[in-house]
C-alpha cells in the first residue's frame, strides 16, 4: 500500500516527459521481432482533437461485488470477475441482465489479491478459452478454461490449466492484467509485492511486464529466450494497451511521488525503484506522463481514436491522454472527477465508445446505492 501522499499536492499538477528511449523495436503482428519500425520513428495517423469530450450515456449494470477483471466477448457480452470471491458473471450489455459463469478454484482473496485479471483466447471462436490472473496461498498464478455456455449457469468454467506460476505474491502490489497483443503473445503486469529489489532481478517474475505464448512458453522474440520477462523495474503495472501502430503502453502505480504512463520496449528498464517517475538517468526510461497519486492512482486503461485513456483509483477520474505518436499532444484531461468514485477498468466499446468499470466495494472505496456498475461512454 502506498504511503499517504501530502495533502497540499494540488490535483492539477501533472508533467509531462519531453520524450523516452527510442532505442530497441517492438515486435509487430504475429511477434516477429523488428517488423515495425522503432517507436520514435512511427509515422504519426490522424491526430486527435487536443480537447477530449465524454458522456455517460448509460449503466450497463450495476451491482457488482469487488469487480476487477472484464473481457468482452463475441457476442457482446462481458465477462467480469470478482476479486474477493473469485466467481465470474456475464453482463448482456443490451439488457444489463447479469448470469454466474463460475469460479476460479484456488484463489486466495488478501489485500490486494484475488481474482485479477481476464482475458479471452485470440483463438477464442474455436477454442473457447479464457484466461485469469489470479492468487493463490503460495504465488500469483495465470491459468486458463474453457468457458461453456450450454453447461448450467455457475458451472460453465471448466478445470483451470496452469501455464504460468511462480509469480511472486503479496497482500499489496500483485499486478494482474493480463492481456493479447496484436502479436497474439500473452502480456501480464505484475508487481514487486513490496519488495522493491525483485523489480530490478530479472529473475524474478515481480515487478515486470511478461510476454509468452499462449501455452506460458517465453514469447520468441524477447529479450532472453527462455525468460518470459518482457520489461523490468517496474513497481506494480496495473494497465496494458496498444496503440494503432502496435506500440505497448502500460499504467503503473508510484509510490509517494509519481504515477506514470510508459511506452513499453522489450528489455528496456523502468526504474524502479531507483528512479519514480522522470528522473532523466541514463540507463532507465522515463515515464511519457505522470501525476501525483493523489490524481491517479492508476488502474486499467485503453487507446481509442488518438488517446489512451486511463482510469483512476484514487484519484477517482478517468484521464484522456491525446497523442502524436509516442508523445501528448495536449496536456492529459480528467472526466468525471468525484462522480463515480474508484474506477478500475477502462476498455473500448466500439467506435467513440467506451466501457468504464468502477471499483467502490474493494474495501477501500464508499460504496454508493448500485456499486459497482458499468457504465457505457460517448468520448472524443
Amino acid at each position: 500500500m502506498r504511503r499517504t501522499v501530502v495533502t497540499a499536492l494540488a490535483a492539477a499538477t501533472l508533467v509531462l516527459a519531453a520524450g523516452c528511449s527510442s532505442a530497441g523495436s517492438q515486435p509487430g503482428p504475429g511477434g516477429t521481432p523488428g517488423s515495425t519500425a522503432s517507436p520514435a520513428a512511427a509515422p504519426s495517423a490522424q491526430l486527435p482533437p487536443a480537447k477530449g469530450s465524454v458522456k455517460v450515456a448509460r449503466t450497463v449494470t450495476d451491482g457488482l461485488k469487488s469487480p476487477w477483471g472484464i473481457a468482452p466477448l463475441p457476442d457482446g457480452g462481458l465477462l467480469v470477475g470478482s476479486r474477493d470471491d473469485g466467481t465470474v458473471v456475464r453482463v448482456d450489455t443490451a439488457t444489463g441482465k447479469k448470469s454466474a459463469v463460475g469460479s476460479v478454484p484456488g484463489v486466495d482473496h488478501q489485500g490486494e489479491g484475488g481474482l485479477l485479471g481476464l482475458a479471452l483466447s485470440p483463438t477464442y471462436a474455436s477454442d473457447h478459452l479464457v484466461y485469469a490472473y489470479f492468487t493463490t496461498e503460495s504465488d500469483n498464478r495465470i491459468a486458463r478454461m474453457i468457458y461453456d455456455q450450454q453447461r448450467p449457469a455457475g458451472e460453465q468454467l471448466g478445470a483451470p490449466d496452469t501455464i504460468l506460476r511462480g509469480i511472486p505474491k503479496g497482500n499489496n502490489h500483485n499486478g494482474g492484467r493480463i492481456a493479447f497483443g496484436p502479436d497474439k503473445m500473452l502480456y501480464a503486469g505484475t508487481g514487486e509485492t513490496g519488495d522493491r529489489a525483485l523489480a530490478q532481478d530479472k529473475k524474478s517474475l515481480g515487478g515486470k511486464i511478461l510476454r509468452m505464448t499462449p501455452d506460458g512458453q517465453p514469447g520468441y522474440g524477447n529479450p532472453e529466450p527462455d525468460s518470459v520477462v518482457y520489461s523490468y523495474g517496474h513497481r506494480n503495472v496495473q494497465g496494458l494497451a496498444w496503440d494503432a501502430q502496435n506500440r505497448l503502453w502500460a499504467s503503473e502505480f508510484g509510490q509517494d511521488t509519481w504515477d506514470e504512463l510508459n511506452l513499453i520496449e522489450p528489455g528496456k528498464n523502468y526504474g524502479w525503484p531507483v528512479v519514480e517517475g522522470q528522473g532523466g538517468k541514463p540507463g532507465y526510461v522515463d515515464p511519457v506522463a505522470q501525476w501525483k497519486p493523489s490524481e491517479a492512482s492508476p488502474s486499467g486503461i485503453a487507446y481509442a481514436d488518438g488517446s489512451v485513456w486511463m482510469a483512476a483509483l484514487k484519484g477517482e477520474r478517468l484521464w484522456r491522454v491525446p497523442l502524436d505518436a509516442t508523445k501528448p499532444l495536449a496536456a492529459p484531461e480528467a472526466f468525471l472527477t468525484g462522480q463515480y468514485g474508484r474506477l478500475r477498468t477502462v476498455l473500448t466499446a466500439g467506435s467513440g465508445k467506451l466501457w468504464l468499470l468502477t471499483n467502490n466495494t474493494d474495501s477501500r472505496g464508499t460504496p454508493k446505492p448500485g456499486d459497482d456498475r458499468i457504465l457505457e461512454l460517448d468520448v472524443t
